[in-house]
């Protein structure tokens, strides 16, 4: 039998659906000869795990733990304090990261951990979205994402949280300030290597999505601010290009004036020469973000492995249970200092 690795999962209310998740992940795991223990992170979810959750027995599963936050960080950055958690307290581990809904399919684990196998040196394994399961508005909204992000980024899109991360690597990950706002663009820019495996998004196993259009517009936004520098000189090197060709037409328009007896109307003056003065404030804009972008480097910032602990409240045993302790009331002695 393997050594268990570890499973990291961020929740918010969804508590039914990592009820029956973390029963399929146990069902595939024990078919499959592997163990895992489980870290379900709380991000101050306003409903209480139910009964059922820690009655469950496990073949696979060693332990079920839930580590709760004082206040609700979102999905991301809630993912981040939980990564730092792990590489603090439990280091050393082979950790997997999933979401809690159950899109994330379980049956794509030993796949990925069978590829982090033959990497050498080990790197982080991506689950790649090949196929998605929303509506064809979601699809719309995030095939047009995709192709906004390779435009600013230069990156293309096509991974989420679901990944296999080596115990290096999250010794890495967790001083990455980037990680506070998108786990996969802090990796991407931090330089840590990764490689995919091709997957099928499944579906939701209970309930609806908490994203809105708002939250996947922040989701989005969040990634590409990442890489605010070179979303800045992309820009200032686009408005330079297109404020270059500005001038040549409207030199044009002035010697095709000047040069022959055509009749130029002045519109054409005036419409080329309110284009020039928009792209050259365009250009000012994207001068003044990388130096801002650049600046903030310098500025005190979030790192996960010095900040995390200001956010955990507890970490609460679920399974196996210990005898006289509850949800509300853990027991000190099993509760790990996040301090």
């Amino acid at each position: 039998m393997n050594e268990p690795f570890l499973i990291l999962i961020p929740i918010f209310n969804d508590w039914q659906a990592v009820t029956l998740l973390l029963k399929q992940i146990d069902h595939t795991l024990s078919g499959n000869g592997l163990r895992a223990e489980v870290l379900l992170i709380d991000d101050a979810s306003l409903m209480i795990p139910p009964v059922t959750l820690s009655q469950r027995e496990y073949t696979a599963l060693d332990r079920v733990d839930v580590l709760t936050l004082r206040r609700n960080l979102g999905h991301q950055r809630a993912l981040a304090i939980g990564l730092a958690y792990v590489a603090q307290h439990r280091p050393g581990r082979t950790l997997a990261i999933m979401d809690g809904d159950g899109e994330d399919n379980p049956e794509d684990l030993p796949r990925l951990l069978a590829r982090l196998k033959v990497e050498s040196p080990p790197r982080i394994v991506f689950a790649e979205r090949t196929r998605r399961g929303e509506g064809m508005t979601f699809r719309g909204f995030y095939h047009l994402y995709r192709i906004v992000h390779l435009i600013l980024t230069g990156i293309p899109v096509r991974v989420g949280n679901f990944s296999i991360v080596p115990p290096r690597e999250l010794e890495r990950l967790a001083a990455v300030s980037e990680l506070w706002n998108h786990y996969a663009a802090a990796v991407f820019k931090s330089g840590i290597p990764y490689v995919t495996v091709p997957t099928r998004r499944a579906k939701r196993l209970d309930g609806r999505s908490q994203m809105n259009l708002v939250s996947l517009v922040m989701h989005g936004l969040s990634a590409i601010s990442v890489h605010g520098d070179i979303v800045g000189v992309r820009l200032f090197l686009g408005t330079l290009v297109i404020l270059t060709a500005a001038f040549l037409s409207l030199l044009t328009v002035i010697s095709l004036k000047v040069l022959s007896r055509s009749a130029i109307s002045g519109w054409a003056l005036i419409t080329s020469g309110l284009s020039i003065l928009l792209l050259l404030q365009g250009m000012t804009l994207s001068v003044l973000l990388v130096f801002f972008m650049l600046g903030s480097r310098s500025n005190a910032v979030f790192l996960p492995i010095r900040d995390y602990h200001y956010f955990v409240a507890d970490l609460q045993p679920l399974f196996p249970r210990v005898p006289g302790t509850s949800r509300l009331e853990p027991a000190a002695s099993h509760i790990e200092s996040a301090s």
